[in-house]
Formats: structure tokens, sequence, C-alpha cells
């Protein structure tokens, strides 16, 4: 960890504000944003796989303009010859799943002309997360004018991919399935509950990307004692970064009463 409370990884901060906006009217454009900023995502799909074979679009967001006719194609029909198929049901699980390089030679010729060529798409990732019965499958996309992912854009949504798709589970979840603030979340549910007043609301700060010295300065206390309830509340918790406490949001995210 670095001082003053930087986070080790500042893509931490980023996917966080995702999981704050779990519920939220704004909650694709939050995404979406968060993808550009971390992966120079262009464009982004969410469908919903049930195990009889149905198919749903549940978000479309970014720079395709056919992305809805997109989404509707696939969700028609095309879902049933994505080579991704196999994979997504052999992982069914809790655990995310994270999909082979794309390829598109692993497309038939009329996928690839739909939804490759005449959309301009030219490369992609995804992931996935079983829910019950259901597999939300996340695809990240790029564009003609965009070029392919780099190799580091790749690692960075491989490294995100187990919060974005848990955000995204629980996001479409959350209107069946009514969520507890972030608030609610530190009252109620251990081990954030466990934490006195003053270590959660500055762990909550830190949940928010803000730095120790804005945190001092929101609470109206010095920055010594910033510190110390932040190493206090670590030790509590049993961890010794912003990533591991962002880590435990994240397993209470996918417990029965997530985060909204």
């Amino acid at each position: 960890m670095r001082p003053h409370g930087t986070p080790v990884n500042p893509a931490a901060g980023d996917v966080t504000s995702a999981v704050l906006a779990i519920g939220r009217p704004d909650f694709p454009n939050v995404l979406i944003d968060t993808l550009r900023r971390h992966a120079d995502v262009g464009h982004c799909m969410v469908f919903a796989l049930s195990r009889a074979g149905a198919a749903t679009c549940l978000l479309d967001a970014g720079n395709i303009p056919t992305g809805g006719d997109l989404g509707a194609a696939y969700a028609g029909q095309f879902h049933e010859s994505d080579p991704n198929r196999d994979a997504l049901f052999e992982g069914e699980g809790a655990a995310p799943i994270m999909l082979p390089a794309f390829a598109p030679r692993m497309y038939g010729a009329r996928y690839r002309k739909i939804f490759f060529h005449d959309s301009g798409i030219v490369d992609k990732c995804a992931t996935a997360i079983w829910t019950g019965d259901t597999c939300f499958y996340v695809n990240f996309y790029r564009i003609t004018t965009q070029g392919r992912f780099s190799a580091a854009q790749r690692e960075r949504l491989q490294m995100i991919a187990p919060a974005i798709g848990a955000s995204v589970a629980r996001h479409f979840q959350s209107s069946t399935t009514p969520s507890p603030s972030l608030a609610e979340l530190f009252a109620t549910r251990a081990p954030l509950s466990n934490l006195t007043p003053r270590e959660q609301e500055v762990c909550r700060r830190i949940l928010l990307g803000l730095s120790s010295e804005a945190i001092s300065q929101g609470l109206g206390i010095g920055l010594h004692s910033t510190l110390t309830y932040r190493k206090r509340a670590y030790q509590r918790l049993g961890i010794s970064s912003q990533n591991e406490l962002f880590a435990i949001v994240l397993d209470l995210l996918a417990g029965p009463h997530g985060l909204n």
C-alpha cells in the first residue's frame, strides 16, 4: 500500500464507481465510462442466458450505432451459434468466467458478416458469471477507428472482470431483489459492521477513491488521525490494502443481500 491512502492500483477506484452505481438509472453510463478509462472499451453489451436456452439483451452502451439491432439479433437466434457458448455453460458455477481471446475464425461466415464486418467491430473481450439459473455474459468491443485491444488493455480487463461481472449481475438483480445502500451495508453486514463508526466513515470514503488528505478534510480531523483509523480498520478486517477492502465489498455484493 502506498502512503497517504493512494490505491496500489488506480483502477480499483474506477471499478468502485461502477459498483456504487448499481441499481441506479445511470449504471450503463457509469459502466461504459469505467471501461473506457480502464481499457478504452468502445462498446459494452450484456446478455442474460438461461439454462433453458433463452437469451435477452440487457445492456447496450457505447459507440456502435447498430448496437441495439445486434443485441436483438444475438438474443433472437445467434446466441445458439456463439463459439463461446460451450465455455459459458461448461463454466457454470459461482466463479467468474473469462472467455478465450477473440479470433474471427472462431465464428461462422454469416455471424462474422453481421456482428463484425458490417458493424465495424474489430476486437472483443468477454467475461461471464452465473447467478442461480442465469448467466450474465458481458462483452467488451472495439471498432475500426480504435483498433484492437493492446496486451496491456486485455490484462487490465482480465484483472477487473470479476468485479465488473459481479456488478452487472447485481445491478440487473436489484430490480427484483432490493439491496441496502453502502451506509446500510457498513451498518448491518459483518465484517464491516464490526468497525467503529469513525473507522466505517474512513473506509467508506476510501471506497469512494478519496485520498487520506481529502478524507481528513471531509471529516474535519487531522491526517494522523485518518491514518490511525485506517490502520485500525484494516487490522479489524484482517487486510492490508484498499484493494482488499474493495474485495470484501464485492464478496458482500455477491451475497443474497448485496449492494445498491
